[in-house]
């Protein structure tokens, strides 16, 4: 599990297509005016749903642009993984991507006032376009992205090894930010993963 809206399966980084959970460094407010991590606690939630019933199975919709695999995942007892999120105020329905599909579970949720729904929030999509602004306010070229948005795609994880890697631009995150990046380099001449790369 990587944050509210992605899940890793056998080294692959799966993205759960038509929703978005806040990220994992994203603070919610409660009514009463008290910020809480409400991204860790989406993540948090989804370990939790995911736990209860495995394997999750996922269908194959498209590639993100993080040349991660984008789904439609379901557990082993067959409860959409997007739908239940959506439901229990842990993710909103994405109207770019989803067309509405889950525009019905989000007036639930919020009308139940569950989940981020019992205070106030930025939706993810802005929260991460407020946050990457701050690190560089000129627009990156079609194509590139910044070091911030990447930054919240990857994490550090002890487990890495370059046939778990699907990008270069993966690769050279781990080398450059992780404490364990250096074993993706073994020859040490600056390029992790030359398989990738």
């Amino acid at each position: 599990m990587v944050d509210g809206d992605t899940i890793e399966i056998h080294g692959q980084r799966v993205r759960f297509n038509g929703i978005d959970a806040p990220e994992s460094r994203q603070y919610c407010t409660y009514a009463s005016g008290h910020q809480y991590p409400c991204g860790r606690q989406a993540a948090e939630a989804l370990a939790n749903f995911l736990a209860a019933s495995r394997p999750v199975q996922c269908t194959f919709v498209s590639w993100d642009r993080y040349r991660r695999f984008v789904g439609d995942c379901r557990r082993a007892d067959g409860v959409s993984v997007a739908s239940w999120m959506v439901e229990h105020g842990r993710a909103l329905d994405w109207p770019r991507y989803s067309h509405g599909a889950y525009a019905q579970q989000q007036t639930n949720a919020e009308t139940a006032r569950v989940g981020i729904w019992i205070g106030t929030f930025d939706k993810p999509w802005d929260w991460r376009e407020q946050h990457s602004e701050a690190t560089n306010p000129t627009k990156s070229p079609l194509g590139l992205i910044s070091r911030r948005q990447v930054a919240q795609s990857y994490s550090c994880q002890p487990r890495r090894f370059c046939t778990q890697i699907s990008t270069c631009e993966e690769a050279r995150w781990y080398l450059a930010n992780c404490s364990w990046g250096s074993k993706l380099d073994r020859d040490s001449d600056g390029i992790p993963c030359e398989g990738v790369c």
